[in-house]
């Protein structure tokens, strides 16, 4: 029942890769450093709950303590997305910033996904009267709680007649 809590997880985080590349690619939102840190959490959620499909029952829970943890990262980020950085004129030498340009590289290795083409101010966008970043902190929510339902839920088990 753990792995299928994380499958979902794993699925949701690419569904919602999927809305923000559409987003970018066809829509024309370019995202900001933020925007793009947070595309990373999604991507490690999803790569760690996947991990579990490998693992033996017990370490799974592992995997969901690891969903977690990012999900709460992820919440962290998209609260300071939108209480602070999407105030800022400029994004440059903010921690998300450095660490996707500067230490992760990722910015220029897969400039489709990771690229930094906005401010956070630029970035500001309202989808259905809400604004983007705020949709995102409700989905690491969600991650959240799927995330504490596989990490702390009840496994089902099947008895035999």
């Amino acid at each position: 029942m753990t792995q299928s809590r994380l499958n979902l997880i794993a699925l949701l985080c690419l569904l919602a890769l999927a809305v923000a590349l559409v987003s970018q690619h066809v829509f024309n939102m370019p995202p900001c450093a933020w925007c793009v840190l947070q595309r990373l959490i999604l991507l490690l959620i999803a790569g760690v709950c996947l991990l579990g499909n490998l693992i033996p029952g017990a370490a799974k829970r592992m995997m969901a303590l690891l969903s977690f943890a990012l999900s709460i990262a992820g919440i962290v980020a998209a609260w300071y997305q939108h209480t602070v950085a999407a105030e800022m004129v400029s994004c440059d030498r903010t921690f998300a910033d450095i660490f996707m340009s500067r230490t992760t590289g990722l910015d220029s290795l897969a400039p489709w996904l990771f690229g930094i083409y906005a401010t956070c101010m630029d970035a500001k966008v309202s989808v259905l009267g809400v604004e983007y970043v705020l949709w995102a902190l409700l989905l690491f929510v969600v991650l959240l709680v799927l995330s504490g339902y596989a990490l702390f839920g009840k496994t089902q088990r099947t008895s035999r007649i």
